[in-house]
């Protein structure tokens, strides 16, 4: 993208869409728990009026610059989980992050 020699505006997404559920169930269980027992929806705070479907379009990333997703939706979220428990265990000596045991997220 950035060595285009007119910028442009590019959508990078997976298919098919995720909701944020399935964000859920996989970076919870990356740490053994289930986001059901962690997570509520406060339905006062749900907003109607949002759209309740967003989908992106990669098919000019993917035409103009040969783009595609190359780390699964899962694999992505993962990765984020995994960085942040290192800085988690960082700031906290002797923390129980110290001692959670994760695989590598490249390995099929």
């Amino acid at each position: 993208m950035l060595q285009q020699e007119k910028p442009d505006d590019y959508v990078n997404c997976y298919r098919p869409e995720h909701s944020v559920r399935r964000l859920l169930e996989v970076a919870f269980s990356r740490v053994g728990l289930d986001y059901r027992k962690h997570v509520e929806i406060d339905a006062e705070l749900l907003r109607p009026a949002d759209v309740q479907h967003l989908r992106g379009d990669c098919a000019k990333a993917s035409r103009t610059l040969g783009w595609h997703p190359d780390v699964t939706f899962e694999k992505l979220i993962e990765m984020m989980v995994d960085s942040d428990l290192q800085l988690v265990s960082k700031d906290v000596p002797g923390g129980i992050f110290r001692t959670v045991k994760l695989p590598d997220p490249r390995v099929n």
